[in-house]
């Protein structure tokens, strides 16, 4: 799965490697956490553009927004079948900014986080599905994503079973287009980062709460012989 991930990476890095003319700064994040909102590069029909998401899918069919919290994750094995995500994953695909993603591993009673990222330091695109929902109550609206997630890279099986799918910078234009409803196409990039340079470290294990923030959570715990 991926429960926690950062985002820091300047606007600069945002409009040169994803296409987006005019992008928002965005307020770098060490540790962000479901039902908060997220950075994510979307297609309406329209230029390209980062729009702010709550992250945790509220389906438009959806009672209350409470739903979202249970739906961070969609398995890409599964999101032409299932009644929450087909409809997204037919015409409101996203790429969830990222400049890395944690995920446990547990030794007895410690669970150990570890920084999932790009040697080279650059941000990345994860898979991601979007939806507008309307509060039936007060009428108030919002947008919402998950992200997608697939069976580990080698680099990062050794940590968990799951990982998010990275989709590599060629296709973000195939991923993107709300007219492209070729499921069985789009399938094939739902497949482990094959990308060089993905690599996994331990860090603070500060990250375990989300209220905590800060570069300092991203200090690596190896030791000299260890360092990428």
């Amino acid at each position: 799965m991926c429960g926690r991930f950062a985002f820091y990476s300047p606007h600069e890095a945002v409009t040169r490697l994803f296409g987006v003319a005019d992008a928002p700064e965005v307020e770098p994040r060490y540790n962000i956490a479901p039902t908060q909102f997220v950075a994510a590069v979307r297609e309406t029909g329209g230029p390209r553009e980062v729009a702010m998401l709550y992250w945790g899918l509220v389906p438009s069919w959806a009672k209350e927004k409470s739903i979202g919290a249970r739906m961070i994750n969609a398995r890409s094995e599964t999101l032409a079948e299932k009644p929450s995500f087909r409809n997204a994953y037919k015409r409101r695909r996203c790429l969830v900014l990222a400049d890395g993603y944690y995920e446990w591993q547990r030794s007895g009673a410690i669970k150990q986080p570890y920084f999932i990222s790009f040697a080279a330091g650059e941000p990345f695109g994860m898979a991601g599905l979007w939806e507008r929902w309307r509060d039936p109550g007060s009428g108030e609206p919002l947008e919402s994503c998950c992200i997608v997630t697939t069976s580990p890279a080698p680099a990062v099986a050794h940590v968990h079973d799951r990982m998010p799918v990275i989709i590599p910078p060629d296709a973000y234009a195939e991923w993107l287009d709300p007219d492209n409803a070729a499921t069985d196409r789009l399938a094939r990039l739902l497949v482990p980062c094959e990308a060089r340079g993905l690599q996994a470290r331990p860090v603070s294990r500060r990250v375990n709460d989300a209220r905590n923030q800060g570069a300092d959570l991203l200090e690596w715990l190896g030791t000299a012989d260890d360092a990428p």
